[in-house]
């Protein structure tokens, strides 16, 4: 299948799948501190689910079946962590959240890392720059760019920084699916490079490593981390394209910062 474009009254449906969304990853965010577990933040987030009557997009997904409505990555884990009740946050953590729902029939998908109390310089800067890097890469989501775009906007902003973006993984259109046409990497690669037109719905999601970018899963065939031990965070939003600029569905005032 191609790449779906949306109808405005199908944005309208995308950006409240991606409110809720994001109101769950605010809640998380209040709730992050040394001491809680990573399911506990699984048990938070499976509660606002059934309170919100949405379906869970991550719950059962892929092969074996992802066991949490939650990702929750910690430290040198890029994506898709696990939650456990033997996992206790300390002290200068840091904790990627990816979480996603079906709503009305369409999709909204978001991803944020938190720090867990005081983290090192070198943390905290690694989450600055890949924050700034998603906000270059929604820039670039308008009308007559190329995927390829946005992309080179993760990218030089990155590895400007000295760190390397994560080539194992990328983005992805997003509607009624979680995931659709077309990929969207976070360097500048080598396939497909369609033209944005409006109504395309992109969910742009940068993984940034301390070290290299090279990956290692672990046995539960889920868990991903640096190969090389060191840091890694991750970003994510939903945007529609229009005529009018970027539409970032997963946050509240839906404009670029």
């Amino acid at each position: 299948m191609g790449i779906v474009y949306k109808t405005n009254a199908e944005l309208e449906k995308m950006r409240a799948a991606n409110q809720v969304v994001c109101s769950v990853l605010d809640a998380i965010e209040e709730m992050i501190r040394p001491g809680i577990t990573t399911q506990d933040i699984s048990d938070l987030a499976d509660g606002l689910v059934e309170k919100n009557k949405v379906i869970p997009a991550f719950l059962n997904y892929g092969t074996p079946p992802f066991p949490s409505v939650v990702c929750v990555s910690v430290n040198d884990v890029i994506v898709h962590g696990i939650p456990s009740a033997q996992h206790t946050l300390v002290e200068g953590d840091i904790v990627g959240v990816d979480f996603g729902v079906a709503k009305e029939g369409y999709y909204g998908d978001s991803a944020r890392t938190f720090a867990v109390g005081k983290i090192d310089p070198e943390a905290q800067r690694l989450l600055d720059v890949t924050k700034n890097s998603l906000e270059a890469a929604i820039r670039q989501c308008v009308v007559g760019k190329r995927i390829r775009d946005i992309g080179r906007a993760v990218q030089e902003v990155v590895e400007g920084a000295g760190f390397s973006v994560v080539r194992d993984f990328v983005g992805h259109g997003i509607g009624r699916r979680m995931h659709e046409e077309p990929p969207v990497p976070n360097y500048v690669g080598t396939g497909n490079n369609p033209r944005l037109r409006a109504g395309m719905v992109l969910a742009i999601e940068p993984m940034v490593n301390v070290g290299e970018p090279d990956v290692s899963v672990d046995d539960d065939r889920w868990t991903a981390r640096t190969k090389d031990g060191t840091l890694s965070a991750h970003f994510e939003h939903s945007i529609a394209i229009r005529d009018e600029g970027p539409w970032v569905l997963s946050r509240v005032s839906g404009r670029p910062e």
